[in-house]
């Protein structure tokens, strides 16, 4: 079987064709390719945003009971109040995360959106 080694080598176009399928070229802001906005991000995840309060204060909770134990004003010992600082920040981080952009979406803020919350 023969090889086509010895074909000549053509530019691909510099625009895209299907900008003119339909007999006039289109400016790119008018395109509804970009100026489509589907309604998931307008949709408010209320499960996600409680579940994010709630690991927001439960982990603040633990934060604090550490502290106390760490400090004397609370009876325990140190390995408990290491397991409480574990698991506070465990739940503080993610809870103060989402929080933080559910705040943001709320307020309008520039590049913050309810969709870079994950729904439940």
């Amino acid at each position: 079987m023969p090889t086509k080694r010895n074909l000549p080598y053509t530019r691909l176009p510099n625009k895209d064709s299907s900008d003119d399928y339909d007999g006039y070229s289109r400016r790119e802001e008018d395109d509804l390719r970009f100026s489509y906005t589907p309604k998931s991000f307008d949709r408010i995840p209320w499960k996600s945003i409680a579940l994010a309060l709630f690991l927001l204060s439960l982990g603040s909770t633990l934060l604090c009971l550490s502290l106390f134990i760490f400090t004397g004003h609370m009876g325990g010992d140190r390995s408990q109040a290491y397991g409480l600082l574990g698991l506070g920040f465990l739940a503080f981080l993610p809870g103060f995360y989402e929080t933080r952009i559910a705040y943001y979406s709320w307020r309008g803020a520039k590049g913050y959106r309810f969709s870079a919350i994950p729904g439940y």
